[in-house]
């Protein structure tokens, strides 16, 4: 295959994949208009146990599928690649059916530690029949991740982008319109919209596992015509290709869990303590802010910047495949960069509009701003951890990263409740932020000894990087204090929306332009990939 096929499925995917993780964050916008913070609530209760079973049962398999496809085409053993999709697919609709029944069953007993003991709100049982309501959508998600491995191990980026986002756009659909069906025409209850919505996930599964069908279809004349160019020199059991597979898949299952860890951590403490010091009456709502509106927000730069750093990781497994060093310290010192330089200002933007876009994107709440402001920075230890775990993988040292995450979440449970008994939401955010940095520097140590990278330089491009953000935060704040002589976000939510495209235009003014001016642009993205983006924009 070319390298600019190659590269054009590598764009098509990245470009793909945050479009639909995007989607998946501003659905969440009307969402919460018309379900607000109790449905809210509910919903999250739902979800995270479901994201975590999915990765559990999915077993990172997209991507070691594609790895191993990807091997074994290049030395033409095709057929070994066709027996492990064939010895799979009975593997993986055996791991979704049991991860379904697994989740079914313990949602009685998960359900109750996640709510106060005296709760007003949400019940047990509606909890315990919205988990079991998504955790169907389990039966359909691991052979999916299948297909899609295979067609990405062929170089065939289109079925996965096509069918993540058919399966985006369903879900979203029948989740909007259902919930809106149900309170606004058929005057239903809010569990009854819920249970909607989350099965929502559900008929999403089964959308994009047809598109794949209809790939498969379409591209197995094709795909069969390679079977008679194997060389047939390799002839691995079903074990054997089994354990090679999940050698590749375990470190993609740790980096999956992380996030839904940390917030499963929040569901089990967070509700109990707040009513254990007395607030139990703003326990759920508070819950919903952090662990639901503000994450949504914070997630959207982290997306970014990850889907940019991350195509940069081949890279770096090939330069130190070929042990050129040289390169290999240019390919990680590359990824840093783009990693800040995309998150570092979002975050500040995010910290600096943080009222007026909570007003914009959900209610008019000085909490919740307070809450987004404080959560903002997150965003950034995310993309490290994320961009970190994955050049540990490209140096062969993955077994780290799956330790410093296991560190990161023992420092999680250990400090969530103290932090929370102290500073309430903002503690239970805090120790999620020390649980990612203490996983971030265990993971720089190891990639500074392993690749013998010096931090040095990265360190000095992103002190300037933090400079240029802090101008640009002070520009967007006068901005907004000009504003507010006239109107402030308590001015209703077009006003505040108003504010925040003000203050993020001026922001993106300043901050691309004096790295325009700079030159940060080549020093980051490199001569080359400048030029082309700059044409491409002039074009455009």
């Amino acid at each position: 295959m070319s390298d600019s096929k190659l590269l054009r499925g590598t764009f098509i995917l990245t470009a793909g994949t945050f479009f639909i993780k995007f989607l998946g964050m501003i659905y969440t916008f009307p969402f919460f208009a018309l379900v607000g913070t109790q449905g809210s609530a509910l919903y999250n209760y739902g979800y995270v146990p479901y994201t975590l079973f999915i990765s559990i049962a999915t077993a990172g398999v997209p991507l070691a599928v594609a790895k191993f496809v990807s091997k074994y085409n290049a030395i033409e053993e095709y057929e070994t690649s066709r027996r492990l999709f064939h010895a799979s697919q009975l593997l993986l609709i055996c791991t979704g059916f049991l991860a379904f029944l697994v989740l079914y069953c313990i949602a009685p007993i998960i359900a109750p530690l996640m709510l106060p003991k005296d709760t007003h709100g949400n019940s047990v049982e509606d909890v315990v029949g919205v988990i079991r309501i998504v955790s169907t959508a389990l039966i359909f998600v691991p052979s999916q991740s299948l297909y899609r491995g295979f067609f990405q191990g062929h170089q065939s980026m289109g079925p996965t982008t096509v069918s993540q986002l058919f399966e985006q756009v369903v879900r979203i659909v029948f989740t909007l319109v259902g919930s809106y069906l149900i309170l606004k025409v058929f005057g239903g209850t809010i569990t009854q919209a819920i249970g909607l919505s989350t099965f929502a996930a559900t008929l999403g599964a089964i959308g994009g596992l047809l598109i794949l069908f209809w790939y498969w279809k379409k591209r197995k004349t094709h795909l069969d015509e390679l079977l008679p160019k194997s060389k047939g020199n390799i002839h691995p059991t079903n074990k054997e290709m089994f354990k090679e597979l999940f050698s590749y898949s375990i470190p993609y299952v740790f980096v999956g869990l992380a996030i839904p860890l940390y917030q499963l951590i929040d569901q089990f403490t967070y509700n109990r303590t707040m009513e254990s010091i007395g607030l139990k009456e703003i326990a759920e709502s508070t819950y919903v802010m952090f662990s639901f509106t503000s994450h949504k927000l914070v997630m959207i730069p982290v997306s970014l910047a990850t889907a940019f750093g991350l195509t940069l990781v081949p890279a770096i497994t090939e330069a130190f495949v070929n042990k050129n060093e040289k390169k290999l310290h240019s390919q990680i010192t590359q990824t840093y960069q783009v990693v800040f330089f995309l998150t570092l200002p979002a975050v500040v933007g995010i910290s600096v509009l943080a009222e007026p876009m909570y007003s914009a994107f959900y209610e008019k709440s000085q909490l919740g701003g307070i809450i987004l402001g404080f959560y903002a920075p997150v965003a950034l230890l995310y993309s490290l951890f994320t961009v970190n775990v994955a050049i540990l993988q490209g140096l062969d040292r993955q077994r780290y990263a799956i330790k410093g995450l296991i560190y990161g979440v023992i420092i999680k449970i250990a400090l969530n409740v103290p932090l929370i008994y102290l500073l309430q939401t903002k503690g239970a955010i805090l120790a999620t932020a020390l649980g990612y940095m203490f996983s971030i520097g265990y993971n720089f140590y190891y990639i500074k000894k392993y690749a013998n990278f010096s931090f040095n330089r990265v360190l000095r491009r992103i002190l300037f990087m933090i400079i240029l953000s802090a101008i640009m935060a002070g520009a967007v704040f006068i901005v907004e204090q000009f504003l507010g002589i006239w109107f402030t976000y308590n001015d209703g939510r077009l006003v505040s929306m108003i504010l925040v495209l003000i203050g993020a235009a001026v922001g993106a003014v300043v901050y691309l332009g004096v790295a325009y001016k700079l030159n940060l642009f080549e020093i980051i993205l490199g001569t080359r990939l400048t030029n082309r983006l700059f044409k491409r924009v002039k074009r455009g």
